[in-house]
């Protein structure tokens, strides 16, 4: 069936493909910082309960992003929610009629420190909006009418029957301690909220389909439990363990015929599997599972029954337990030559399907398919500028680190790529996380629709790939977790997709620290780095009084996974960039913000003032009103901008 474009005229959404030509003959110039940064035109679609109405959110360069849903029985939109300084953010459906949205705050600074993003209703139709949850600020009026709105630290955290919600706030926050959560069923129209009872140092539980809770995880002095509801409403304790170990069994989700599904361990990786409470234990064989990457999954399911599961491996797939749904993909997936997730009704007889179509060199479109007619209808379009012919292309890849592990990467080359072209070691934050996927990343596809290959490595002390992946890193920060980045490099020359002489090494806070250190440590391999919100100094991260990390992370996180202050000083200061900062003599260009509570500006200023007493060639930048990472899109075009300079300067074509 031919695809038929669909216009949202009444709200001046061009959605439809564009592509910039050039002259005949002549290679058009890569797109703007804009084409890669701003807000998509439509994202985050959701399809309602029954299948009839969609929910997004409207991104457009003159206003801010606002919520729209469209009615599939007639296709015409509305935008429903809007606001003259803030964005719309994190939609969920509450019931057929009713949603449920926050705000996204562009702004931080003095007296800003303690903005939430609120929790706002609103009818399909625009109708009946309230404001559950305050934001601490005082732009949004209604009738004084109802309890007023919950703390600002309360978040969204499932949905409940009828028109009710669960919510979840910390019971004790500050910069010391989060120590429980206290979790409140919330009716979105009158505001009303009733506390749940639940067992003391709760940090995580999972309702069942009529939203009562059944299963909890509480965490306590670095340990964690799983808790269950017994018949008699009392709570028994299935599993103990080690926050940080690989024994871990964490409720994930209750299905509609009340089958609790847990993560557990298989061998070194994480999988999934239906708990059997007559014995305590998962079942045997995991529902799903991977030999190479730790699952976290999404599961997908109607009133009746398990669909499937979607999870991320080497790429997101998704596991269909429904035999109609597999063969309704593989249907979908012919009409698109992209990556389709999909997305149906929980009751009802609605024919429509939610198609998000999605690849490594095209940001996502939306569809919705007609399951009687056949049509495939798109509703939103590329970013003007942006065409997949003319983007990167990533491949999945290993290498070998110089002690043997094998090491995972994302490698991304530009669209007719040939050998030795200049390169740039992207290294990503946490460090106690995954870095890369498979999908459109505008960082990556910015970089190399100016003719640099990309390569992300999944060094260890990383997540995702296993527990002794991630255990290897432990303590590693500036040593073998350092090795793993050079050995990345020494990689992709020896492949012939890097240039020897023209290798730049970049990163943001976790990855800002490696930059710092492989300048220092490999002067040979890397030219040049780029590094914003970067920590130059760990041991600020346990002495900094206004960081936003408790102490209970400093001591069971930090101490585990970077090193004791005090029983691990003496590398703890050898790690430390700030201590290297004069071998460093390479062009660097360091970005903070201002307002940054993860990684604060001291640390860039510190080692700023070091590094500038042996080494001219540092361009230095503070956003003031940005936190850990760019919010604003002007932030975002004057870094990317800069960055497209610096790289040209330093090992751009001749």
């Amino acid at each position: 069936m031919k695809h038929q474009p669909f216009h949202f005229l009444r709200f001046a959404l061009a959605l439809v493909l564009t592509l910039t030509l050039g002259r005949a003959g002549a290679a058009p110039p890569p797109p703007p910082p804009e084409a890669f940064f701003a807000d998509p035109q439509m994202s985050q679609a959701r399809l309602s309960p029954d299948g009839l109405h969609v929910a997004f959110l409207v991104g457009s360069p003159k206003n801010h992003r606002q919520l729209g849903v469209l009615d599939l029985q007639t296709m015409k939109p509305q935008i429903v929610a809007s606001f003259k300084e803030q964005d719309v953010t994190e939609l969920h459906w509450v019931n057929d009629q009713r949603l449920v949205f926050s705000l996204d705050f562009h702004n931080t600074g003095p007296g800003r420190a303690d903005i939430g993003p609120g929790l706002f209703a609103v009818d399909a139709d625009g109708g009946r909006f309230r404001s559950l949850v305050e934001t601490s600020l005082s732009f949004i009026h209604q009738p004084d009418v109802g309890p007023p709105p919950l703390h600002w630290a309360t978040r969204w955290n499932a949905r409940a029957p009828g028109d009710e919600v669960i919510v979840a706030r910390p019971g004790e926050q500050s910069r010391q301690k989060v120590d429980f959560f206290v979790f409140q069923r919330l009716n979105t129209v009158t505001g009303r909220a009733v506390e749940i009872e639940l067992p003391l140092h709760t940090v995580h539980a999972i309702a069942d389909p009529r939203g009562e809770f059944r299963a909890v995880l509480t965490a306590s002095e670095g340990r964690q439990a799983m808790l269950l509801r017994q018949a008699d409403g009392s709570w028994k304790s299935e599993a103990e363990f080690d926050a940080f170990g690989k024994s871990a069994i964490r409720p994930l989700w209750i299905g509609p015929d009340d089958t609790l599904y847990v993560q557990a361990a298989a061998g070194d990786k994480s999988a999934v599997y239906a708990f059997d409470p007559a014995t305590g234990n998962p079942q045997a064989r995991p529902l799903a599972a991977s030999k190479e990457f730790d699952l976290y999954p999404e599961f997908i399911s109607n009133e009746q029954r398990l669909l499937g599961l979607r999870y991320t491996i080497d790429a997101e797939v998704t596991q269909w337990t429904d035999p109609a749904m597999q063969a309704l993909q593989e249907k979908i997936d012919q009409l698109l030559p992209t990556s389709d997730r999909l997305a149906v009704a929980r009751h009802g007889d609605s024919p429509w399907v939610l198609v998000e179509a999605s690849a490594d060199n095209q940001p996502t479109l939306t569809y919705v398919y007609h399951r009687g007619t056949g049509m495939l209808t798109r509703l939103s379009g590329l970013p003007a500028g942006i065409d997949p012919a003319r983007m990167g292309r990533t491949d999945f890849v290993h290498y070998k680190a110089r002690d043997g592990r094998v090491i995972p990467a994302y490698l991304t080359l530009p669209a007719g790529a040939g050998k030795n072209l200049p390169m740039v070691v992207l290294v990503h934050g946490g460090p106690r996380v995954r870095g890369g996927h498979w999908t459109w990343n505008p960082e990556v596809q910015f970089m190399a629709s100016r003719g640099y290959a990309v390569l992300e490595p999944e060094f260890r002390g990383g997540a995702g790939f296993g527990y002794d992946h991630m255990e290897a890193g432990f303590k590693q920060w500036g040593l073998a977790m350092q090795d793993d980045v050079a050995d990345a490099a020494r990689w992709a020359i020896a492949q012939g997709h890097a240039d020897a002489k023209r290798i730049c090494i970049a990163g943001a806070s976790y990855g800002g620290y490696a930059t710092l250190m492989g300048l220092a440590r490999n002067p040979e391999l890397f030219r040049c780095g780029i590094e914003w919100v970067g920590v130059t100094d760990p041991r600020l991260l346990f002495s900094t009084s206004w960081s936003d990390i408790d102490e209970g992370g400093k001591k069971y996180e930090l101490n585990r996974t970077l090193g004791d202050p005090r029983a691990d000083a003496a590398r703890l200061e050898e790690t430390a960039p700030i201590t290297h900062a004069a071998e460093i003599t390479q062009p660097l260009l360091m970005a903070y913000g201002g307002w940054d509570t993860r990684v604060p500006v001291v640390h860039g200023e510190r080692f700023l003032a070091e590094v500038r007493k042996h080494n001219p060639r540092v361009e230095w930048v503070v956003y003031p009103e940005e936190g850990h990472g760019w919010r604003k899109l002007e932030t975002k075009v004057d870094f990317w901008g800069r960055v497209d300079r610096f790289l040209q300067q330093q090992i751009g074509s001749p």
